[in-house]
């Protein structure tokens, strides 16, 4: 039974994360290519959805920085037909991954990578958050990174200094505030002096002119034009029937979904990596334990439904999260709280966010940015770090800024891969005894050796063990294989014993395998590997393998 005190609490935290999560909304839409009020949609529903559908208690979704760098091609390229499409697609790859239990393995992404990805993007946002800090007369900030540098380069002459002197001052508050001690939010803070210094600027002197929300977005509603957001609830609608980049319907072809599908992916897969590393931030703060598959399947619901409402693809959010713990939230009330303070002020206060600077949204991004680029961290790696993960960090880094986040998505999971793999390889090995070798073996025979096989057997490790294997002195009559510790054999490993097996049979030397596992052993009878009249012999404990091998080896000379 919930008592009326945690309620409150939840409700009040809930309150909290909106007034936040309101100006970063606008400002996150903003900075994917369209207009705010999508940010605040995408809020609202998955505030709501996914908190009803996921495992955590007290993560907040909504629309994240992280996102950015992915979804701002995607609308330059398909407009906001194409986002919401590709959002719709990755909603369908995340319940595939919760479905098929692959949340532990998302957790798994090494921390070099996920630190690669972050200072990446955060590098990307603040770069083209330039344009409305400097006031750019800049249409279009399309390409790739070397690209967008190029044209705010080359538009510095066109930079305005009233627009430099919003942002300037709503960058200030939004570093001094915080030493305040408030409880305030600083974002709350920052915008009303950035937007109450804009309008006084233009009320009291003519020539000051500065771009807001409401000059910079318009809408139509019944035929009647409006400027800024629009006064009213998320409506239904059909992603396919919204306009591309030229402003017709995208509708809907196997083309299409081809043409997103890898913008679709990135997004899951980014998508699914900052819910779960929200969750884990948020159990270690409230002493939870999130199911990671449920919850890729909650963000997998979330982003199906949020499209159809105009919403942009959402994510767990870390730092909101983190303001809904410290709070005291502790229910999914406090996320539909968030979302519910969300709608009630598109449809009361859209006239007044109308009076928000570009230049303070400028200035608020870049201070999102700088806080997810995760610098010291950076920094860190880069001193103390092995250099095979130092390369991953900056592969990552450099691919997510140079080029798009597909590449470097895909890049990421496959170095992640790799040193996977390649450290797992390295658990494994094959330890060589021989007479004299070892004093826990002090009746080895000198024609006795012992091959000590330590970790699971797959295709790196089952050709290391494979070459160690092939070379046996000429005077070597009984190999020993130890397999104690051989917890699972993949089928290269099967193949590596086979080849052992019957390169000892042609040199005619005895092979005795000791503690192999049952299930192991039925696999290598299934696979021909070893047979019932094979001479091969079998031992749970290694006293006794060494035993009948140092037999075998005096039966051999008395035959001789």
């Amino acid at each position: 039974m919930i008592e009326t005190k945690e309620l409150q609490i939840n409700i009040l935290s809930g309150l909290t994360v909106g007034v936040v999560a309101l100006p970063l909304s606008m400002a996150l839409a903003i900075a994917s290519g369209v207009p705010p009020q999508y940010g605040l949609y995408t809020a609202i529903i998955a505030g709501i959805v996914i908190a009803l559908a996921g495992s955590s208690k007290v993560n907040i979704s909504g629309p994240t920085a992280a996102f950015v760098v992915i979804l701002l091609p995607i609308t330059q390229e398909f407009g906001l037909g194409g986002l919401l499409l590709s959002g719709l697609m990755a909603g369908i790859i995340l319940v595939l991954m919760g479905i098929g239990r692959l949340g532990s393995m998302i957790e798994l992404v090494p921390y070099p990578v996920t630190v690669g990805f972050t200072s990446g993007i955060a590098v990307v946002i603040a770069t083209i958050q330039v344009k409305d800090f400097l006031g750019l007369d800049i249409e279009n900030l399309n390409g790739h990174y070397w690209q967008k540098l190029e044209t705010i380069i080359y538009a510095l002459p066109s930079l305005q200094w009233q627009e430099i002197l919003i942002a300037s001052i709503t960058l200030f508050v939004l570093i001094a505030w915080p030493k305040c001690n408030s409880s305030i939010p600083s974002h709350l803070v920052a915008l009303a002096v950035g937007s109450a210094l804009a309008y006084a600027g233009q009320y009291f002197i003519p020539s000051f002119s500065v771009a807001t929300i409401g000059t910079a977005f318009h809408y139509s509603i019944d035929g009647i034009l409006g400027h800024g957001i629009p006064p009213i609830a998320p409506q239904f609608a059909w992603p396919w029937q919204l306009p591309n980049a030229q402003g017709t319907p995208i509708g809907l072809s196997f083309d299409l979904i081809s043409s997103l599908f890898g913008a679709a992916f990135a997004i899951a897969i980014l998508g699914a990596i900052e819910s779960l590393l929200c969750a884990v931030v948020s159990d270690s703060m409230n002493g939870t334990k999130t199911d990671p598959n449920r919850e890729l399947i909650g963000q997998g619901i979330g982003n199906i439904i949020v499209p159809f409402f105009g919403g942009i693809p959402a994510t767990a959010a870390i730092a909101r999260t983190a303001m809904n713990v410290r709070a005291g939230g502790s229910l999914p009330l406090s996320s539909i709280i968030h979302a519910l303070f969300i709608l009630l002020s598109i449809v009361l206060l859209a006239s007044l966010l109308s009076y928000i600077p570009m230049a303070s949204m400028a200035a608020l991004l870049i201070i999102v940015a700088w806080n997810m680029s995760e610098a010291k961290h950076f920094i860190h790696v880069i001193k103390v770090a092995p250099r095979h993960d130092v390369m991953v960090l900056l592969t990552c880094f450099s691919l997510t800024v140079m080029l798009d986040m597909e590449i470097a998505v895909a890049s990421g999971m496959v170095l992640a891969a790799v040193l996977f793999i390649k450290r797992t390889i390295e658990l494994t090995g094959v330890d060589l005894i021989k007479q004299g070798d070892s004093n826990q073996y002090p009746d080895l025979s000198e024609e006795v050796i012992v091959y000590d096989i330590n970790g699971p057997m797959f295709f790196g490790a089952a050709q290391n063990a494979l070459k160690t294997l092939a070379n046996i002195r000429v005077e070597i009559k009984v190999v020993v294989i130890d397999m104690d510790d051989v917890s699972m054999m993949d089928m290269t490993a099967i193949v590596a014993m086979g080849s052992i097996v019957e390169n000892l049979k042609k040199k005619d030397i005895q092979l005795i395998i000791n503690a192999i596992h049952p299930r192991i052993k039925a696999k290598l009878i299934k696979a021909n590997v070893i047979q019932e009249n094979m001479h091969i012999e079998f031992f749970s404990e290694i006293k006794n393998s060494i035993s009948r091998a140092n037999e075998l080896t005096m039966l051999t000379k008395r035959s001789i």
